[in-house]
């Protein structure tokens, strides 16, 4: 089998292109759920520090596993024949089989990302070690994505084991050798900490999130602390960017704060595949190699 999927790196592309919309249909459930799992908990933990009673437990269980997926209009379970990741949407149109209301076509524009990341990862990386690593990293950072799209908000149950999970593979030198992953997760965090400090020393704001903090501590662990300049400057720039059209075509004022996560995740992206080549074609640009 690895010989097969050595020799023809179509398989290969084609069975993670598989996998990741596969893997994209739960992405969508934790990217909805997880938000509220924990508001509800942090509700919970608000009315026991005020001495409130708190709610009484709901009637069934809300997780990332029950209940089982269903139409948000009609509450009508969806069929599996009707949650084929992209060809179901297809087929219904966009549409719940039941009730007939429109399905958001962000639903199958997550399972379509999560597959060409997957499909980018075995096209960069081949059939190795660091290919299923850098899949899961991957997804990791698709789900970080949307939820700060959401919610502005990057969950620690998420940023915390990348960063913890970005360590251990490298204590194989998967991605980065161990003490530069180290490095590079505490400087992200330091770097990005001080930042907000200053800015808020500065202009009495708050600048940005602490979830930002540990993202990109979480990048450096897995890539290392020469990746951070990399990821920093093609965060602010394309952050710098974007923000500003965002701000004109919504016709809001520049203190509308906006997410900086997704910055830092297509950064992290870029540099996992293509860092090392736009760090070394930089120092043979400035003449230092």
């Amino acid at each position: 089998m690895v010989t097969l999927l050595n020799e023809y790196p179509v398989l290969l592309g084609a069975g993670c292109l598989v996998l990741g919309l596969i893997v994209g249909s739960f992405l969508n459930v934790v990217i909805y759920r997880l938000p509220k799992i924990m508001e509800r908990n942090w509700r919970q933990e608000c009315q026991v520090i005020l001495g409130q009673e708190p709610d009484a437990p709901a009637a069934q269980p809300f997780n990332l596993a029950f209940p089982h997926s269903h139409c948000p209009h009609c509450s009508k379970p969806i069929k599996p024949w009707q949650n084929i990741p992209v060809l179901s949407y297809l087929l219904l149109r966009g549409r719940c089989a039941d009730c007939g209301a429109g399905i958001s076509v962000r639903y199958p524009i997550i399972e379509l990302c999560a597959g060409l990341l997957a499909l980018l990862a075995a096209w960069q990386l081949g059939f190795s070690a660091q290919l299923p690593a850098a899949l899961l990293f991957l997804w990791v950072l698709l789900t970080l994505t949307m939820i700060d799209v959401d919610h502005q908000l990057l969950p620690d149950q998420l940023t915390l084991p990348l960063l913890w999970l970005g360590l251990l593979i490298n204590t194989r030198s998967l991605f980065a050798p161990l003490m530069d992953a180290v490095i590079g997760a505490a400087a992200g965090y330091l770097v990005l900490w001080t930042v907000y400090h200053a800015f808020r020393l500065l202009t009495g704001k708050e600048g940005m999130g602490y979830g930002d903090f540990k993202l990109l501590a979480a990048l450096g662990a897995w890539m290392g602390w020469q990746m951070l300049p990399v990821v920093i400057l093609l965060s602010s720039l394309v952050g710098a960017v974007i923000g500003s059209v965002l701000l004109l075509m919504q016709r809001k004022g520049h203190g509308t704060p906006i997410p900086f996560g997704p910055y830092l995740a297509g950064a992290g992206v870029i540099a996992l595949f293509w860092g090392e080549a736009l760090v070394n074609n930089y120092l043979q640009f400035a003449g230092l190699k």
